[in-house]
């Protein structure tokens, strides 16, 4: 069953090289399961006991089921929310440089926090979204994504940077332009894009969102096949993890809207229109409300007995660097999800929020582990804490453990993606939280 699980996890991923991949990927498998895609542009027509969903920008997701009650009856909103999008290279537009005629780089910029050296020396590609002008005069968007390795990011040799082992200062305008072409006559970047997205000769390509993505495929590793390497788990396993426990309780009775929101741009720090600051949430739990004939003291009713749980990726101690972890706070891959602390509401975990979660914990038999940033190293931040400025719900932050975070190939434990669907299956599930 493990294993199992592990490879869904891991084809997921290989198949999500982007955000748009993701939304894609997880719209997919709502329809699959009877949920009907909503549209922002028109009225929603919401029935008891329906399932639905809604994108925005292709890259972010919010999928619901209403039970079969009145409103009045209803016990709020149950979450679980996580990021579709991870660090990684953005191509800019007019990207081709010549260099002396016989390469062509790609001009690129970084996107996220991530770790440069990881992307050197391994083999990349191309993925994202265009937009097509079609002969009706509508513009489509399309995905695009090449199968095979497109790009690498040369080291330059030690013998021309013998300070390279000492501590070397990436330059990502100059070190880190991935090669894209040996023979400058080839075909060019956007004939590339074209063919590759189907565009026929009454078509026109009007725009492009393109990154550069690891293409390479995660897999299970170790003595016992423990641990796990892929890019983007975080924060993919998350997304994945949920959206399993999500439709594993779909036809579970309940008296409260279930929900699971897949947000972009956390690695920007979520501010987009399609980002957890966003009006998203916010504008759907609305709808929501008035589409059952509520009005907005009934939202403000349903808002204060919901309950959300921020998924997002934790630190495990590393076996080169345990002085680098908390002194009393030590989570390791496949020792349970982890509860994630911060003072400063970098988290939103407080004494109510971990007592819900110790509880479904409990009963459902899962270990837990904690994680606090040492007090003399600061943190990054989450999702959590952002989105409930705009819809005030307490809140856990919780993640699975992994090493290398925002590395272009991260690592995480077997065991820890199971606990966290079965913790989400009785989330969505349980009628009563505490």
């Amino acid at each position: 069953m493990k294993d199992t699980i592990i490879q869904e996890l891991l084809d997921f991923i290989y198949e999500s090289p982007t955000a748009f991949h993701v939304v894609e990927k997880a719209s997919n498998e709502l329809q699959e399961k009877g949920y009907i895609q909503l549209s922002e542009k028109k009225q929603w027509d919401i029935q008891g006991g329906g399932k639905y969903f809604v994108t925005r920008n292709d890259s972010a997701l919010i999928a619901f089921r209403v039970p079969e009650k009145t409103l009045s009856e209803q016990k709020g909103f149950r979450l679980i929310s996580s990021h579709t999008d991870s660090p990684c290279f953005k191509i800019k537009p007019n990207p081709e440089i010549s260099i002396e005629k016989q390469y062509v780089v790609l001009n690129t910029e970084k996107y996220g926090g991530m770790i440069y050296s990881s992307w050197l020396d391994r083999p990349l590609s191309i993925a994202g979204r265009i937009m097509v002008l079609l002969p009706s005069g509508k513009i489509e968007s399309r995905l695009i994504r090449f199968e095979d390795d497109m790009l690498l990011i040369p080291n330059l040799a030690i013998h021309m940077n013998r300070n390279i082992n000492d501590g070397y200062v990436y330059n990502p305008q100059t070190d880190l332009l991935p090669l894209f072409s040996g023979n400058i006559n080839e075909k060019n970047f956007t004939t590339l894009i074209s063919e590759e997205g189907h565009i026929t000769d009454k078509e026109k390509l009007l725009s492009m969102d393109m990154y550069v993505v690891n293409n390479q495929k995660g897999t299970m590793w170790g003595q016992n096949k423990e641990f796990i390497s892929s890019p983007r788990l975080d924060d993919l396993q998350c997304v994945f993890s949920s959206l399993k426990g999500f439709l594993a309780s779909d036809s579970l009775p309940m008296d409260f809207t279930s929900v699971y929101a897949i947000f972009d741009n956390e690695e920007v720090g979520s501010s987009s229109k399609q980002g957890a600051d966003s009006d998203f949430l916010k504008s759907l739990i609305t709808r929501v409300v008035e589409g059952q004939e509520g009005s907005q003291s009934d939202m403000y009713c349903q808002l204060a007995q919901s309950f959300m749980i921020s998924s997002d990726n934790a630190h495990a101690v590393h076996p080169n660097h345990q002085e680098k972890a908390d002194l009393t706070n030590r989570p390791y891959l496949n020792g349970g999800m982890v509860l994630k602390f911060n003072g400063n509401q970098k988290y939103t975990t407080d004494a109510y929020s971990e007592a819900v979660f110790r509880k479904l914990c409990e009963k459902s038999g899962l270990p837990i582990q904690t994680f606090c940033n040492r007090s003399d190293i600061a943190g990054g931040s989450t999702l959590g804490n952002i989105s409930t400025t705009q819809v005030s719900i307490p809140t856990v932050d919780i993640g699975l453990p992994q090493l290398s975070m925002h590395s272009a190939f991260e690592t995480a434990g077997t065991s820890d993606t199971n606990d966290f669907i079965t913790l989400a299956k009785l989330f969505y599930s349980e009628q009563y939280l505490g």
